[in-house]
């Protein structure tokens, strides 16, 4: 693998301490022997062993036994062989235990909230339960993934960003449009703004608190951002999202700032915050690091998830076009543009991961 050049920003580890996995070094931007690679929602429906798993447990079942939980996070390490074990969990963890939301996940569908936030009284009702006693389980199993994962490989954690989990609590089910959200945004902003103040304090305490645990890296999903304009971006959710990757900042935990149907939001995005960038299926890779982001951010992605549904040598080219845009530079953690479909043969994953780690 090339190594082109490594940003002045980024300083080097102390080299009497051991070397960070590659995945963190790339997510400081700093040289690394290979390009290492992970996929999102890679410890899911796409493995046999996992849908095996689900036969028994459901997913709350799963996350909340961290022996399990870390047994299926370990999954895609030892099938795949990729350089990231993410924590299997779901973004509405601290939802559920940490701000005691009721809620359900319908099979298909998503979260399910039956009394959605429509008021003040609504939002102050809210409980402000700390991340170590509210999601014990969660941190529990980190630890676990950090004794049994072998040191060349990064465990990530992750949370949904307040943008993506206010809009699950005032739709109160998955949507499309987001009416509703963007209704309070423009018409109560006052109530807007309390709402997402909560979710901000919540969120950088859980992605502390994992980092506490163990977490090398983590990842904000702003699963849904990509519904909003840039202007509408700016105003709505970056000044939050800003205040989560200060805070993650000033605790020196390299942190991941992703989003899906990004393209517009790229420049905002950048400005808010985060080590990497990491870019959906839509944009350009080579093009929107050197453009937009100008080398001064790594950058994560970003091959469309369907292509692995097609022949292999689609999943090739496409590859290869993403890892010559990257032309070796110090940053780039190669992933798909968003996560891993369930029917993705598993021989797909394992031969892409054995093309970027072959350069």
């Amino acid at each position: 693998m090339r190594v082109l050049q490594e940003p002045a920003a980024r300083g080097r580890e102390n080299p009497a301490l051991p070397s960070p996995p590659p995945i963190v070094r790339a997510a400081r931007c700093q040289p690394v022997e290979r390009t290492p690679v992970w996929f999102m929602r890679q410890a899911g429906r796409s493995l046999p062993e996992y849908r095996a798993v689900r036969e028994r447990h459901d997913i709350f079942s799963i996350c909340r036994n961290p022996e399990l939980c870390a047994q299926v996070s370990l999954q895609p390490v030892s099938r795949l062989g990729v350089d990231g074990a993410v924590l299997f969990a779901d973004i509405m963890l601290p939802i559920a235990f940490g701000l005691g939301v009721d809620l359900k996940l319908v099979e298909d569908v998503g979260p399910v909230i039956d009394r959605p936030i429509r008021s003040a009284a609504d939002v102050e009702a809210l409980r402000a339960t700390p991340m170590v006693e509210a999601v014990p389980f969660v941190l529990e199993a980190i630890r676990i993934l950090r004794r049994e994962v072998d040191p060349a490989v990064g465990v990530i954690g992750f949370s949904g960003a307040p943008f993506t989990l206010a809009g699950y609590l005032i739709e109160g089910k998955p949507s499309r449009d987001f009416l509703r959200t963007k209704s309070m945004m423009y018409s109560e902003p006052r109530l807007w703004g309390a709402l997402m103040d909560r979710l901000t304090e919540m969120v950088l305490d859980y992605l502390r608190a994992q980092a506490a645990a163990g977490a090398h890296l983590v990842q904000l999903f702003d699963s849904w951002v990509g519904t909003l304009s840039a202007a509408d971006y700016q105003e709505f959710a970056a000044p939050w999202v800003t205040r989560i990757f200060d805070g993650l900042r000033s605790d020196g935990i390299p942190a991941i700032h992703f989003g899906t149907g990004n393209a517009a939001l790229i420049p905002a995005m950048r400005d808010a915050g985060g080590d990497v960038i990491g870019l959906d299926w839509r944009v350009d890779l080579g093009a929107t690091w050197k453009h937009e982001l100008g080398y001064t951010r790594g950058v994560q992605g970003n091959l469309e998830p369907a292509a692995m549904l097609g022949p292999w040598s689609v999943i090739e080219s496409k590859a290869k076009t993403i890892l010559k845009g990257a032309a070796g530079r110090p940053g780039h953690i190669f992933n798909l543009g968003h996560g891993v479909l369930p029917a993705t043969p598993v021989e797909h994953l394992q031969r892409l991961v054995e093309l970027v780690h072959a350069g």
